[in-house]
């Protein structure tokens, strides 16, 4: 071991930290060999002692040593797998809340056991985060066994669970489960009513697996729970017969940032065929919304890669992991525009009620970590966003797959023939071959060609990724051909069959380079687990989209010079992958900026989110009076409300008709107070005369409602119906305002100062909403025995 570290760590940045980590691992080493003799009552016995010396006051730091040996012997009794020393260290650098980059094949699931069994004796709770349900399943059924057996209770959270099953699991020491469903959860707790209906506990420490996965590639997507809202589907089928029957001249598309507008011809036609004198007047707004979803639709998605039409319904795909993201759909309008296109039923627009960022939600919990094979491309975002380093553990053994220069072919037919070529000079000799395609028609053809060469073969892409792990796990036996999108089966192993490690090993084959270094190095990672053999090749062609978007002039411009005569269709040079990432390094800036603005946008959300979301839960837990609540929010009202109304030093001027209109609608019945009663009182009096009014309302509603939990439950019913239904408005608002935010750059204004200053007038136009509105509800309202919400 000493060897491997001594050759890893001389070319590393990460020098001193590895030797720091080794010296730690070596601590637990020594209590491993100890705590092997003991017995399994005996060694059980540790997580009991464990748990008083915690509550005696040790730290979890001064335990780790003793904990992560008794679970490294836990996993050998129970699995029959122990931990390496650098997966101890992969462990270490997880309990201390940083990222661990371990390559494929190095066991990460199993280094989650001993940070999870360690955090876990604190009793407030370890999660682990999967990036989909079959696989934290798969995690909860077989890592449970060893916290099981160590005395810990482990839980499962899925979609499908009841509000009481989930939040079983979330009282577990242990809890699986995925991102979005933390994320949902998290939401739908702070929309319920009563605090028993809320299903998670603070968040405490949590290891999120593939955490580039969830916390960059999902990151630039908030999470949205929705409520339908008015809207119709004439528009979308409209502006879809338009848009359809456009020409190349009338819209122009911007490859690099994705986007398209009209060109003149093109609005002329959108004004002919609406009937409009000028298409961009301000009441066709909605219109030319419209109009930009329906051309994004129609000639910016494509089928079969950014979705799929399954049962009659457009289901998303992830571009990072191929698979169809169940139950998600595009925002703005766009999935309608796309549902338009594609001829399938249109569903209604929702409306915003609740959201939040993974950003935010994962800084909320009070310890973070996370593993993946690659993240130190990342290490910066990492860092400034998520205050998480990242540290680069060493391979048990030696990594020797080779790695070859990537291919360059003109055009994509060259490209392909070349590659079914490849397949069946590897598949003779028995070479197990994995395709890595980025979309979902592209592996559809490459399934047709190996058809037509006669090779057998399996096809795992969005329509099939049910069965993506069994599929994956199988890519490594003799003879075996795998078509799959980049990233699926991530998480899951694959390990040679008989006799594969003579001819070399799996042999990755990827037909286009990903936008993104870390999927590409995901699918080179396949290959080459745990000093296996292996071989990883990029064939690329002019056509492909990355080399079109970027950089395809300076390439083409070297590809003419170094094959004037156009005599070798192919090409192997370093300086073309070099070309490649540096392509690639540009698109991760621009999704690096777009992340980073989501966050920046939803910061004014945050602070906001915080303040309702904290002042309800206040209202939920509490369990004697909300006058400590309510009053103030009448005292807030009347104080407004006599303020705008007596403004300058001249009583004549004041507009008491106005505060007298107020009292009778929001305050009390037009027998108990009359003009007579503000005229000739100072502002001050005014106000004293309204509170008092208010303060002898609020006693009789006590004496109406004797038994103070009805007088509470009546207080609650009045706040929270009045907070949820302006604050779902006032999301929605935000959410419009947000995507209206950025034309402000057009007049020399910074778009997301404008969206802080007018996030801030709205949220407190909101709240004196809130007040008013809570303030006429409650005084106004008649009381009525047994109450129903």
């Amino acid at each position: 071991m000493a060897n491997i570290l001594k050759k890893w760590v001389t070319n590393s940045k990460d020098k001193r930290e590895v030797k720091r980590l080794s010296k730690l691992a070596d601590k637990v080493g020594v209590y491993s060999s100890k705590f092997r003799k003991l017995s399994d009552a005996q060694l059980k016995a540790k997580t009991p002692e464990f748990k008083k010396r915690y509550k005696n006051g040790e730290t979890l730091n001064q335990l780790l040593p003793e904990a992560f040996a008794v679970a490294r012997e836990a996993d050998r009794r129970v699995l029959g797998l122990t931990p390496f020393h650098v997966q101890i260290m992969g462990g270490i650098v997880l309990h201390e809340g940083n990222i661990a980059e371990m390559k494929t094949g190095e066991g990460k699931t199993l280094t989650e056991t001993m940070p999870i069994y360690l955090n876990a004796l604190s009793g407030k709770g370890a999660h682990v985060i999967t990036v989909n349900e079959y696989l934290s399943h798969r995690d909860c059924v077989e890592m449970g066994q060893v916290y099981k057996w160590l005395g810990l209770t482990v839980g499962f959270n899925s979609s499908e669970k009841s509000p009481a099953e989930k939040r079983k699991a979330y009282n577990c020491d242990v809890t699986y489960s995925t991102n979005g469903e933390i994320g949902f959860d998290y939401l739908r707790d702070n929309m319920v009513v009563y605090k028993q209906d809320m299903v998670q506990r603070p968040l405490n420490y949590a290891i999120v697996d593939e955490v580039d996965s969830i916390l960059i590639d999902e990151a630039r997507t908030p999470l949205i729970i929705s409520g339908q809202a008015s809207g119709s589907s004439k528009l979308y089928m409209a502006t879809d017969k338009f848009v359809k029957s456009l020409v190349k001249k009338d819209y122009k598309i911007d490859l690099e940032s994705k986007t398209i507008g009209l060109t003149d011809s093109g609005i002329k036609k959108a004004e002919k065929y609406f009937n409009l004198k000028n298409l961009f007047d301000t009441a066709n707004t909605a219109l030319t919304h419209h109009l930009d979803q329906a051309l994004r639709a129609n000639y910016i998605m494509k089928r079969d890669k950014d979705y799929v039409v399954q049962d009659g319904k457009i289901e998303i795909v992830d571009s990072f992991t191929g698979r169809i993201m169940k139950g998600r759909r595009f925002s703005d309008g766009l999935h309608q525009a796309i549902e338009a296109k594609e001829g399938v039923k249109i569903h209604q627009e929702s409306k915003t009620m609740a959201n939040i960022t993974y950003q935010n939600l994962f800084r909320m919990y009070k310890k973070l970590a996370g593993m993946t094979g690659t993240a130190k491309t990342e290490a910066k975002e990492f860092r400034e966003i998520y205050n998480m380093e990242v540290v680069t553990i060493p391979t048990n053994k030696p990594v020797i797959r080779i790695d070859k220069p990537d291919v360059l072919y003109p055009d994509l037919k060259s490209k392909f023939d070349a590659v079914i070529k490849k397949v069946i000079q590897l598949h003779k000799k028995g070479q197990p071959v994995l395709f890595g395609t980025e979309a979902v028609s592209t592996s559809e053809y490459l399934s047709k060609r190996l058809d037509e060469a006669h090779i057998p073969h399996v096809v795992l892409n969005a329509k099939n990724h049910a069965k993506e792990a069994g599929i994956i796990a199988q890519a490594g036996q003799r003879g075996a051909v795998t078509i799959a999108t980049n990233m699926a089966g991530r998480g899951t192993d694959i390990k040679l069959g008989p006799g594969v490690v003579k001819l070399g090993g799996l042999a990755v084959i990827g037909t286009e380079r990903h936008e993104s270094r870390r999927i590409d190095n995901q699918l080179r990672g396949r290959a080459g687990r745990q000093g296996d053999p292996g071989m990883s090749q990029f064939y690329l062609s002019l056509e492909d989209d990355l080399m079109r978007r970027f950089g395809s002039d300076k390439i083409k411009h070297f590809l003419q010079n170094l094959n004037p005569n156009g005599d070798s269709p192919a090409i192997r040079s370093h300086m073309i992958t070099k070309q490649v990432e540096s392509a690639q390094k540009r698109v991760e800036g621009n999704n690096y900026d777009s992340r980073k603005q989501v966050l920046q946008y939803d910061d004014v959300m945050r602070q906001q989110r915080d303040v309702m979301y904290g002042e309800r839960f206040q209202v939920i837990d509490e369990d004697t009076s909300l006058r400590w609540v309510m009053m103030p929010m009448i005292k807030r009202t009347i104080n407004r409300v006599v303020r705008l109304h007596t403004q300058g030093d001249d009583k004549s001027k004041w507009e008491l008709s106005d505060i007298l209109d107020f009292a009778i609608s929001a305050l009390t019945s037009p027998d108990q107070i009359s003009m007579s009663d503000l005229k000739g009182k100072s502002r001050e009096q005014i106000r004293q005369l309204l509170q008092s009014i208010a303060d002898r309302i609020y006693k009789e509603k006590e004496k109406e409602l004797y038994d103070p939990s009805q007088m509470l439950e009546f207080e609650k019913v009045v706040i929270l119906r009045v907070v949820d239904s302006h604050w779902t408005d006032h999301i929605d608002a935000m959410d419009q305002l947000r995507q209206s935010i950025g034309l402000r750059g057009y007049g020399q204004l910074n778009p997301l100062v404008e969206y802080q200053r007018e996030g801030y007038e709205m949220f407190e136009e909101m709240v004196a909403d809130i007040d008013y509105d809570a303030t006429r509800l409650f005084m106004k309202a008649e009381i009525r025995q047994n109450m129903e919400r």
